[in-house]
């Protein structure tokens, strides 16, 4: 019989459903997140329309170790969206949770999956101080690019040492993957200036906004630089005619150069550089990027299977296809996803950070 799974996305923009039955796609939708916010059910609705399913990937958010949904705790779901109490009004880490509690009362085959700094493959040294190495939905994108070069390329899974870059529209993110494993990231919140979030604070800014409230981190980027009304499709055009938008613009391309580099000396090689992400798609984006990241390797987008939906969605699926033994399961077991642990908080070394979150999701 063949596998039906799907993969969900709980993007900045836009929440991605996008479903296989083997390699053929069942269902390939984008929905705003604020629409999800205000009505989980759109989801839920839709996953009943697909079934019968074999498995879900569900949106993951930061991520937790491999968990069924009727494992899912309050806790979990506080590692999932890292939201303090008194700080709920981000439409997608809203819509994240009702989803997740809506998920709960029906009867689907979801697990949730870990980000990049929940795997084994990374070392402790490289996950200390930091939470976001790479989200699950980066994780996912990671996946997709693994299975995309060995396919293209014919090169076995054990052989691909890429660097990833996604290019979302309210983050980036970079991740290395050496000997087909994730062993390293810069996660969005860490890297440079996205499209809204300032990335990597200074630690003297985070000083001075005194209490840093959650929607802080989706400001602060190009959108707040630019100073006027910019979307990723007007962004270079505008950028040759102000001089604020042109200063986002360096901050942004410069800001991912930098990062790609970053990693690079945790590679044993790098064969290409495999860009994705909604601004990836944006022509004059992707053309700047990859003038520019060609210096590092060979530069390619991540084509995945040529659908609508976001990369992130894309992997979702590919890793739901490998966690019920279909064609992507050697995929899964390299990737070692199974064999993740630990929570978002076990490498932070500031002020029992851990122990102070406890509060927040009894």
């Amino acid at each position: 019989m063949p596998l039906r799974v799907v993969g969900i996305d709980p993007g900045t923009k836009s929440f991605d459903v996008f479903g296989l039955e083997d390699e053929h796609v069942i269902v390939d939708v984008s929905i705003p997140s604020g629409e999800v916010a205000l009505n989980p059910k759109i989801l839920v609705d839709l996953l009943h329309g697909l079934e019968p399913l074999d498995l879900v990937v569900g949106p993951s958010g930061y991520g937790v170790p491999l968990k069924h949904i009727s494992e899912i705790s309050s806790e979990d779901l506080f590692f999932m969206t890292l939201v303090r109490p008194d700080d709920k009004d981000i439409p997608v880490l809203v819509g994240l949770s009702k989803v997740v509690q809506e998920l709960k009362k029906h009867a689907f085959n979801i697990y949730f999956i870990p980000g990049v700094i929940h795997l084994p493959t990374v070392p402790p040294h490289r996950k200390v101080n930091s939470i976001d190495l790479g989200t699950a939905d980066k994780l996912c994108v990671a996946a997709l690019a693994v299975y995309d070069y060995s396919r293209r390329h014919g090169v076995p899974l054990g052989d691909v040492s890429i660097l990833v870059v996604e290019v979302g529209y309210g983050y980036n993110a970079v991740m290395a993957v050496d000997g087909g494993v994730v062993v390293d990231g810069v996660g969005g919140t860490k890297a440079g200036p996205g499209f809204l979030t300032a990335g990597g604070l200074d630690g003297e800014v985070a000083y001075l906004l005194g209490t840093l409230r959650k929607e802080m981190l989706f400001k602060g980027g190009v959108k707040s630089i630019a100073g006027i009304d910019v979307e990723p499709e007007n962004f270079y055009g505008l950028a040759q005619r102000s001089r604020s938008v042109k200063i986002a613009w360096d901050a942004f391309i410069e800001g991912i150069e930098k990062t790609a580099w970053s990693l690079t000396p945790v590679l044993s090689k790098v064969d290409a550089v495999l860009v994705s992400g909604r601004l990836s798609r944006v022509e004059p984006i992707y053309s700047e990027l990859s003038r520019r990241l060609k210096r590092i390797a060979p530069v390619e987008r991540v084509s995945g299977f040529g659908a609508r939906s976001k990369e992130a969605a894309q992997g979702a699926a590919l890793i739901a296809n490998g966690l019920a033994g279909g064609f992507a399961k050697e995929l899964v077991e390299r990737l070692r996803i199974r064999e993740s642990g630990g929570t978002v908080l076990d490498y932070v070394y500031i002020e029992n950070l851990k122990e102070k979150m406890t509060t927040y999701h009894v």
